[in-house]
């Protein structure tokens, strides 16, 4: 068994492969590490320049199957410089702000706030 274990990636269904992506890489400004074709569904794997971190793989099933992609119980979590702008920037887009970023007392004043993509998927944003 491996001391050095990590999270390599968290992978969510969406309903539009471009237009989720889209969102990521604009909004976030993630950038596409890979792309997929396979049998089953084509997927698109997201990370951050540089950063040795988890990445997300945004998944669309082209089998034929129907996943619910709408608001799922699934929280992706992303430290960001600044949680504000990037709330204000997911509101500009129409979408959802559920907590307005601000500082929180129990985690040390750390500014946290929760805004939803496109297909419903809790992101929260913590100021790094």
């Amino acid at each position: 068994m491996s001391t050095r274990s990590f999270v390599g990636a968290v992978g969510i269904a969406v309903a539009d492969l471009a237009k989720s992506a889209d969102f990521y890489k604009r909004i976030f400004g993630m950038t596409t590490i890979t792309k997929l074709k396979l049998p089953e569904m084509d997927e698109i794997i997201l990370g951050f320049e540089g950063s040795k971190g988890a990445a997300v793989v945004l998944m669309h099933y082209t089998d034929g199957s129907d996943p619910d992609t709408t608001n799922l119980p699934v929280k992706v979590v992303l430290y960001v410089p600044d949680p504000g702008a990037l709330a204000d920037a997911v509101a500009a887009e129409g979408l959802e702000v559920v907590r307005v970023p601000a500082p929180v007392p129990e985690l040390g004043g750390t500014v946290i706030g929760f805004v939803k993509d496109p297909d419903g998927y809790t992101i929260e944003l913590i100021g790094r």
